[in-house]
Order: structure tokens, then C-alpha cells, then sequence
């Protein structure tokens, strides 16, 4: 049975590797269609904001009702955005409808890993989560280059129905072989918290909304809103201290494991989404790329990525956690200080070199502190716990996607003032000033890298989470686990928990 969950989750991946990855190939030509470029990050940033600030509220009510409703719940609001995105007649119509498609998208991930953390021991989860990689980065290599075709062949508003039979898939899949314990304890649900968050985040990126240069983040109406975003995160904070089931626990955060893996997650996500989102930009203007070329550019970064988290995978059972993260931060450090150097000239072999650095630092460091997340949590919190790592590299990607699009169109307004029309910025200077402008995106990419790693060296300790053996984990974590179970459970009930 373990097999045919597995199976599940996997499919569900795949539907949200195949989303992260299509989309950023199409949207060049979406905004050719719909006109916004100037919107062409809230594209991103709105499915993000809502896949973000519902993370933690999925892993948390999963930890109340149990994973399976809330998959399908998750994945039902994921399919319904996708098919309002398809019809989608505005650039604002788009964005509205990814946030609802991003809703759902909060759940396919993190509860995904969270249904292999319960199934899986320790040792089990470093080969299973590379599996998990491995679906991701098949299904992203496979996505940019499909994302081009059916945009050059069919339209743009087809990347978008792709999703749903994977969907439909996926949730028959869970549905039918996930079997959970009845809870019949009435939950407390941190629905003030849930709502603070939300604020906090939304006001953060309404404050970056359509700023044209860094200046006008000065304007009153954007320090209002980073201002209301700043009471609105403090006041969560005292509720989460009060709150009887907190979204975020704030022992989980005294945690120094859990507090770097945050810290990292919200430096790594803004770089990782700033490179997924805007380098097929890069591609389109540096060489005059189409649709198809400019999605396939992500495919060594995506090749890399799938084939370091197996690596990653066995890597950390033999030198443990610290130095595979240390690895794999270092790497991803430097392919974003090459990828900022490149220019207008810079052969496309050097772009590809560049992404698989990129993608081998990614590989390495998400498996690794996902798993030493897991590890170092107990069961009970484990959904709560891979939802904040999820969490934080979500929110990292919101908000650094939203501050790139901020030096992207101040860059464009520099060269260019006023002008945002598409074709316009493709011919000026052979494609020249657009490059310059997104050059400017990859060093801030660069600097947010290098801040995740000193903060890795600086505060994760060597010792701070033992390398799990086969022997230890397979015994010990198998015991706790049926044993958190049983507890709950009548004898009619307890095969089932064994699965």
C-alpha cells in the first residue's frame, strides 16, 4: 500500500513541477497576448502570496483532521483555478485567478512530503525524498520545452488545462489508498493567526505593487502598507504565543535546526524563484529565443537539480547533514554570481553551465534540510514543521519575486522611460536594454544566495542533527511511528495504520 501512496504523492508533484515550470515558459508570450508587463511579476507573485500563506493552515489542519481531505481539498482548488486561468481575458484576471489556483498549490507539496515523513523512516525518507526529487525534476525538464510547444502550436491558455487530468489522477489515487485513523477530537484552529499572516504578507507585496523604481517605495501609501504589514506581523506573533494550536508553534522556532532552515528557505526561495521566473526572460532577449527555446533554457538547471538530490540523498547518510547543506549552498552561491556576470554576448553554453551550478546547490540543500527538518520534530509536529520549511522558501519566493520585478522595471524605466510595450523592448538595442535590466535581477539572486550561506556556516553547528543510520531509524523511528498510532486506534482500525 505504501507503493500506491507513494504513487500518489508523486503525481500530485509532478502536477506542481509541471505548473512551476510551464508557466514561466509561456509567459512571454501571455504578456505579448494580454499586454502588463509591467504585471509580469504579480503573475507570479499572486499564486505565490496565497500558495504561501495557506502552507502553514494545510500542514497544521492536516495535523488535526489527517492528510487525505485535505489533499483533495487542496488539489480540487488547484484544478478549478487552473481552468479559470485558461479563460482568462485580462492580465488582471490572470493574476486574480492564479491566486485562487495557489491556494490549492499550498497543499500539493507539503502535505505530499508530510504523507512520506509519516510512511517512511528517517533513513527510508533520504531515498524516497530523492525519488521525490527525482519525479520534480523529470517533470520540470519535461515542462519548459512542453510549455513552448503547446504555446507555439495551440495557445498559451492550454499550459493551464494541462493540469487537470494529472489532478484527477493524482487525488483518485489518494483517495483510494490512503487509509487514516478517525480522529474524534474537536480541533482548535488558529483562525486569527491564519488571518494575520495573510495580512502581514498581502500588504508586504501590495507595497511592492507596480513600483517602477526603488524610489517609489517611498511613496505613502507603500509605508502604510509596509507599516501595516510590520503591526500585523508582530500581532501574530503574540497570537501564536496564545493560541492552542498554533500555525506556527513557536517552540518549533526556538528550534536553531528549524530557525536556520527558515532563514535559508526565505534567502534560497527568493533566489531559486528569481532564476525559474525570469531567465527564460533573459533567454527571449539575449538570443532572440522563442517561446519553445526560451522554456528548454531551465533544462539543465532542472537535470542538475533531479540528479544532485540523489546524490544529496545518499550523500548526507555518510557525512551527515551540515556538510551536504554547507555543499550544496556554496554551489548555489556561485552559479548565481555566474549568472549575474553574463551579458548581452555571452555564449548560451555559458547560461547552461550556470544553471547546473544553480541546480546542483538546489539539489543538495532542499532534500537535506527537509530531512533534518523531519528528523529533528516530533511526529506530531511533523506536518506543521515540513509546512514551515515549505513555508519559508514560498515566502522567500513571493516576496523576492515582487522586489525583482521592482528592479526589473526600475531598470527598463532607467533606459527606457515610460516604455513597457514588449516588442519595443525586444528590438531596442538587439534585446540589449532588457538583458541590462535583468542582470540587476540575478545579482540581487546572488546576494540572497550568499546570505544563506553564511547564515548556514554561522549558526548550524556541527552535531546539531545526527546522521541517520538504516539500522537505528528503521527500528526506532517504525516503533514510534505505529506505536503514535495504535494509540488512537481500535483493534478493527490497526491494520490500516501499519498500511
Amino acid at each position: 500500500m505504501r507503493r500506491l501512496i507513494t504513487a500518489g504523492v508523486l503525481t500530485g508533484t509532478a502536477l506542481a513541477a509541471l505548473e512551476a515550470t510551464v508557466v514561466g515558459a509561456a509567459m512571454p508570450t501571455v504578456v505579448a497576448s494580454l499586454g502588463g508587463l509591467e504585471h509580469y511579476s504579480w503573475v507570479f507573485a499572486a499564486y505565490l502570496l496565497t500558495s504561501t500563506v495557506t502552507v502553514p493552515l494545510w500542514g497544521k489542519l492536516s495535523d488535526l483532521y489527517g492528510r487525505r481531505p485535505l489533499y483533495q481539498v487542496g488539489i480540487a482548488l488547484f484544478l478549478g483555478g487552473s481552468a479559470l486561468c485558461g479563460v482568462s481575458g485580462t492580465m488582471a484576471q490572470l493574476v486574480a485567478f492564479r491566486a485562487i489556483q495557489g491556494v490549492g498549490a499550498g497543499a500539493l507539496i507539503p502535505l505530499g512530503m508530510t504523507i512520506l515523513g509519516d510512511i517512511y523512516t528517517p533513513a527510508e525518507r533520504a531515498r524516497i525524498q530523492g525519488l521525490f526529487s527525482g519525479v520534480w525534476g523529470l517533470a520540470s525538464i519535461v515542462g519548459p520545452p512542453l510549455g513552448g510547444i503547446i504555446t507555439e502550436q495551440m495557445t498559451w491558455r492550454w499550459v493551464f488545462y494541462l493540469n487537470i487530468p494529472f489532478g484527477l489522477v493524482a487525488a483518485a489515487i489518494i483517495g483510494f489508498s490512503l487509509r487514516e485513523p478517525k480522529r474524534d477530537v474537536r480541533p482548535a484552529i488558529d483562525y486569527r493567526g491564519a488571518v494575520l499572516l495573510t495580512v502581514a504578507l498581502s500588504c508586504v507585496l501590495i507595497g511592492l505593487a507596480d513600483a517602477r523604481q526603488l524610489a517609489t517605495l517611498s511613496e505613502p501609501w507603500r509605508v502604510f502598507a509596509f507599516v501595516a504589514a510590520a503591526g500585523a506581523g508582530a500581532a501574530f506573533i503574540l497570537a501564536e504565543r496564545r493560541a492552542v494550536e498554533p500555525i506556527v508553534p513557536p517552540a518549533l522556532m526556538r528550534h536553531r535546526v528549524v530557525a536556520v532552515s527558515v532563514v535559508c528557505g526565505l534567502l534560497t526561495g527568493a533566489a531559486m524563484f528569481g532564476a525559474i521566473s525570469y531567465v527564460p526572460l533573459y533567454a527571449q532577449a539575449a538570443f532572440q529565443a522563442g517561446a519553445t527555446a526560451a522554456g528548454a533554457t531551465l533544462t539543465p538547471l532542472m537535470l542538475s537539480w533531479v540528479s544532485f538530490s540523489v546524490i544529496g540523498g545518499r550523500l548526507l547518510l555518510r557525512v551527515g547533514f551540515r556538510p551536504t547543506v554547507l555543499a550544496g549552498q556554496a554551489l548555489l552561491t556561485t552559479g548565481f554570481i555566474l549568472l549575474a556576470s553574463l551579458g548581452r554576448d555571452s555564449a548560451r553554453a555559458w547560461l547552461y553551465a550556470d544553471l547546473g551550478v544553480i541546480g546542483a546547490g538546489l539539489g543538495l540543500t532542499m532534500l537535506s534540510m527537509l530531512i533534518a527538518v523531519q528528523q529533528t520534530v516530533p511526529r506530531a509536529q511533523l506536518g506543521v514543521a515540513t509546512s514551515l520549511n515549505q513555508l519559508a522558501r514560498s515566502l522567500g519566493g513571493a516576496v523576492g519575486v515582487a522586489v525583482m520585478g521592482v528592479i526589473l522595471t526600475g531598470g527598463i524605466e532607467a533606459r527606457l522611460p515610460g516604455q513597457h510595450d514588449w516588442s519595443v523592448l525586444m528590438a531596442a538595442s538587439g534585446g540589449r536594454v532588457l538583458v541590462d535590466a535583468l542582470r540587476a535581477v540575478f545579482v540581487t539572486s546572488a546576494c540572497m544566495a550568499g546570505a544563506a550561506f553564511l547564515v548556514a556556516i554561522v549558526f548550524w553547528r556541527p552535531g546539531d542533527v545526527a546522521s541517520p543510520s538504516a539500522e537505528e531509524c528503521s527500528a526506532e523511528t517504525g516503533e514510534r511511528l505505529v506505536a503514535a498510532e495504535l494509540t488512537t486506534l481500535t483493534p478493527e482500525q490497526e491494520p490500516q495504520a501499519r498500511l
